[in-house]
């Protein structure tokens, strides 16, 4: 079983995969302030060209060492808005 980290070791490169375990992109960016410890989302890659999606803290089932869970479906990640 792996175990969990925190949001502030998130490095841009790591996969991120949907509620099914499906990869649906990378970390391009992560977003909040390190200073006070609030983490507000990521900024996610899902393709190769193309704004990245923002995906919002509250949506972040985990995070282990190089990868990031969403509990979101493949779909609902594609609807998401542009990474601000």
């Amino acid at each position: 079983m792996r175990n969990p980290v925190s949001w502030l070791v998130v490095e841009r490169g790591w996969k991120v995969t949907d509620r099914d375990g499906g990869q649906v992109g990378t970390v391009e960016e992560v977003l909040g302030e390190h200073e006070r410890d609030i983490f507000d989302g990521l900024a996610v890659a899902t393709k190769l060209l193309g704004k990245a999606r923002y995906v919002p803290a509250e949506r972040v089932a985990a995070i282990y060492e190089g990868l990031v869970e969403l509990d979101l479906s493949g779909d609902e990640v594609s609807r998401l808005g542009d990474a601000p």
